[in-house]
């Protein structure tokens, strides 16, 4: 049986989430982003922690094999961020990318988040058909709440309603 851990992390963390974040962005799916365009992933703490949300990893021993992030920007709102899984990590076998969405909406069924958004850019198609099987519907841009955290290179966008 593969074991993962999930657990929130910290600034101590942030070289390697940049080291998970940046090849699958850059290499696997030729997004043109840098560092520079993220510096949330530089200090986790202030921009995660601090707003009310959380930042997780998926651990197999010691190495981070997933991430993903809330980004709590009204009362009962909150952005899905960093949502990425080592390549070996993903698929039915290791559940990583479900386990760290499951676990950030556990969160948010504990600190009365309703309402998840996130963006994402249209390379990622495995990320959407993920997000549609777990609920999410698609919306344009011009439907999401002002106070959304908007990235620049997303284009794409969800919304999840959570129940009880």
């Amino acid at each position: 049986m593969n074991k993962l851990v999930i657990t929130p992390l910290t600034n101590d963390y942030s070289d390697q989430i940049i080291d998970v974040v940046l090849p699958i962005q850059q290499i696997e799916f030729g997004v043109p982003i840098t560092i520079e365009e993220q510096p949330d992933l530089l200090d986790i703490e202030k921009n995660y922690h601090q707003t009310g949300g959380n930042f997780w990893g998926a651990k197999h021993n010691e190495l981070l094999a997933g991430t993903i992030a809330l980004i709590a920007f009204d009362k009962h709102a909150g952005a899905i961020r960093k949502m990425f899984v080592r390549q070996a990590y993903r698929g039915k076998e290791w559940g990583t990318g479900q386990s760290l969405l499951d676990t950030l909406i556990d969160y948010c069924r504990q600190h009365q988040i309703t309402d998840l958004y996130l963006g994402t850019v249209e390379a990622f198609k495995a990320a959407h058909r993920f997000y549609e099987r777990n609920g999410f519907t698609r919306l344009a841009k011009n439907e999401l709440p002002q106070s959304f955290p908007l990235m620049s290179r997303d284009t794409i966008f969800y919304h999840l309603h959570l129940t009880n």
